[in-house]
């Protein structure tokens, strides 16, 4: 009986170090379609925006919203590679990376909330009028305002911008300072103005970049 016990113990151990790779492995390759992916369909959303037409129901509105809607999905494996990124220093260093981590994945969830309301309505609207009928009637839910369209976003840049600082500024120090710079450049623009979204989009990339370069492998000990 305590054979068996240990040999099923040890499967598990086993199984569960084995796991960990792969689940390293499959990060490590989707991050770089993630990292040029993510900003790339940002973009193509910010451009389809500026076509006539676009802001209202039609093959605009939806398209450009399933875009943006594909390219926020990509963001997750993002956040997950910069998580790796950093090192955090003891328990106050964990809890602060974790809460980076949280606050960005909160405001993604938020993100895509509204990403498919706005999806959804655009598809339900016949004309512009009922298109505003429609977000006004959703709007007025309790508490849907505050955490799909005010504040909830804001969440992803927050925990965006924290752990590109961590992983620039902290002690790992695996990204060069301006990825934060970057990304708070663009942020800042496409808050301004919807129609720089594009350029949003390319300080995004170049910011995000250096986590699509694969991890140098170790140099051979010579004995």
């Amino acid at each position: 009986m305590n054979a068996t016990r240990t040999a099923q113990a040890t499967r598990t151990t086993r199984t569960g170090r084995a796991a960990r790779p792969a689940r390293t492995a499959d990060l490590t390759r989707v991050t770089p379609l993630a990292v040029v992916g993510a900003p790339a369909l940002m973009a193509l959303y910010g451009g389809i925006r500026l076509v006539p037409g676009s802001r209202e129901p039609g093959l605009g509105w939806t398209a450009g919203h399933t875009a943006m809607f594909a390219g926020l999905l990509l963001f997750a494996p993002v956040f997950l590679a910069l998580r790796r990124k950093l090192a955090p220093h003891g328990t106050a260093g964990r809890i602060a990376a974790g809460a980076a981590t949280a606050t960005a994945f909160a405001g993604l969830l938020c993100s895509l909330a509204q990403i498919g309301i706005d999806l959804v309505v655009g598809l339900a609207a016949a004309d512009k009028a009922e298109q505003a009928r429609l977000f006004d009637r959703v709007q007025d839910v309790p508490g849907v305002l505050p955490a799909v369209y005010q504040v909830g976003p804001l969440l992803f840049y927050v925990g965006l911008l924290a752990l590109l600082t961590a992983a620039a500024v902290g002690r790992s120090r695996t990204l060069r300072w301006w990825s934060p710079v970057l990304v708070l450049l663009g942020t800042l623009a496409s808050g301004v103005d919807l129609a720089l979204i594009p350029l949003a989009a390319a300080c995004y990339l170049v910011a995000l970049a250096p986590l699509a370069r694969p991890a140098s492998a170790p140099r051979p000990v010579l004995v």
